[in-house]
């Protein structure tokens, strides 16, 4: 495949305003996935996506398509979160790719993530082309709308695209537009091979998987690749590309975004925006990679029992893995013994957190609040952060089990129950609700 004929492009958007659905009808139309196979949200293969109906994780697929011109295409498509706790997974995504399609609620307008994803990918100068969807609802103002992003972010909209991404209208002119107005990747003239990880998640058998962009060179099945971070290097056994489900390929070139896997045990030797590169011939200077995200939200985890710490510590670390926008660091309790304190960015990052911890350790009919009603009891602490004060919300949970309470008194001591006493007591007095 010619590597102008290389197309690499992110769906960003506002939560629900169709980000997801238009990702099923790019497939569907495309032939990418057949009708029979086509379900709702196809790419959010997390059972959390499904049940709460948002995308959490970005997920990338390969598109193989025949244009107009009779020229065959490959788009590497992204479908990316849309909330701000996620913010993080779009940046990421957003750095495999030469273009984005910035999608619009035809009913709803520009929002809050509608403007910070499009800043962000001017910011990264990346083209930026305006999907107006949902115009087959009776309340859509597709005129209204387009002079809303001209005006608030300043995103030329003469040639913005309308669809809807239910129905399939206009969804194939996406594809005409992709192809006209996106930049084929740059080919860097060094051709040293250089690949940048997007992504990373622990595979049970297979060790770490890595999901890279390449900017420049090849790798092959077989050769040595080092990390450039850590200095470690690893013989390449597997190289393979999502279109949608795993396929094995011999090379990944430049351009194009795949995975690997290469005997990676250690969960620390494959970190999130490293540079991959070969060890025979290695790179001389390294890919930009991520900036460091500052955690907002902060809560206590603390095992049912001492002997799970273990579990515990290993399950935050193949998530932290996944996710590196968590932030944890151990701690110890005179009243709960040995746990971890958190940094997440956002209240819906800390409970799509602590469900993932359940559904891995399957600890879900052990888990419960300490305090009653299931509720998050907030205090407002101030801290500080590079001697600037910040006014944080910190969150404490703890893990034991459901209606646990007279267990929890019974294991603990006087002096150590009154001082967790004292703690929920300057709670409530921080949250004005104190008898």
């Amino acid at each position: 495949m010619k590597k102008e004929n290389i197309r690499n492009f992110s769906i960003i958007a506002h939560i629900d305003h169709g980000k997801s659905t238009l990702a099923d009808r790019i497939l569907e139309l495309t032939n990418t996935v057949t009708k029979r196979d086509m379900t709702n949200q196809f790419l959010d293969n997390m059972d959390i996506e499904r049940e709460r109906g948002i995308t959490i994780k970005s997920q990338s697929v390969r598109i193989n398509y025949k244009g107009k011109d009779g020229e065959g295409y490959i788009f590497n498509l992204i479908d990316t979160p849309g909330h701000v706790d996620f913010s993080y997974e779009v940046s990421r995504s957003l750095m495999a790719c030469e273009g984005v399609l910035l999608v619009v609620d035809a009913t709803q307008g520009v929002e809050a993530q509608t403007l910070a994803h499009a800043f962000l990918a001017a910011d990264m100068g990346l083209e930026i082309i305006p999907v107006i969807n949902k115009i087959d609802l009776p309340s859509s103002d597709p005129e209204k709308v387009c002079e809303e992003i001209e005006n608030t972010i300043g995103v030329d909209c003469s040639n913005a695209v309308l669809v809807s991404a239910k129905t399939g209208e206009g969804v194939l002119n996406i594809i005409d537009e992709v192809i006209k107005r996106v930049p084929a990747p740059k080919v860097d003239s060094s051709n040293d091979f250089k690949a940048l990880v997007i992504d990373s998640w622990f595979d049970t058998y297979l060790g770490v998987v890595l999901l890279v962009r390449v900017f420049s060179g090849s790798l092959k099945v077989g050769e040595k690749i080092k990390m450039m971070a850590t200095e470690k290097s690893y013989e390449t056994r597997n190289l393979g590309i999502f279109n949608p489900k795993s396929k094995g390929v011999k090379t990944l070139g430049s351009g194009e975004v795949g995975f690997i896997t290469a005997s990676i045990k250690e969960l620390g030797d494959a970190k999130v925006g490293d540079t991959v590169t070969l060890t025979e011939k290695p790179a001389k200077e390294a890919l930009k990679g991520f900036k460091n995200i500052k955690p907002m939200v902060f809560c206590g985890l603390y095992p049912i029992d001492s002997n799970f710490y273990e579990q515990l510590k290993e399950a935050l670390e193949k998530i932290s893995l996944n996710d590196s926008s968590i932030d944890y660091e151990a701690e110890n309790s005179a009243a709960l013994g040995f746990g971890f304190r958190c940094g997440f960015l956002g209240l819906l990052h800390m409970e799509i957190i602590k469900e993932r911890l359940e559904n891995r350790l399957e600890w879900r009919n052990y888990l419960g609040w300490l305090l009653t009603h299931r509720e998050l009891h907030m205090c407002a602490k101030r801290k500080f952060y590079e001697n600037k004060p910040l006014l944080n919300l910190v969150l404490k949970f703890y893990f034991l089990p459901l209606n646990s309470l007279k267990y929890f008194i019974y294991r603990c001591d006087r002096h150590k129950f009154e001082m967790i006493e004292n703690e929920i007591k300057m709670l409530k007095i921080a949250r004005g609700d104190e008898d």
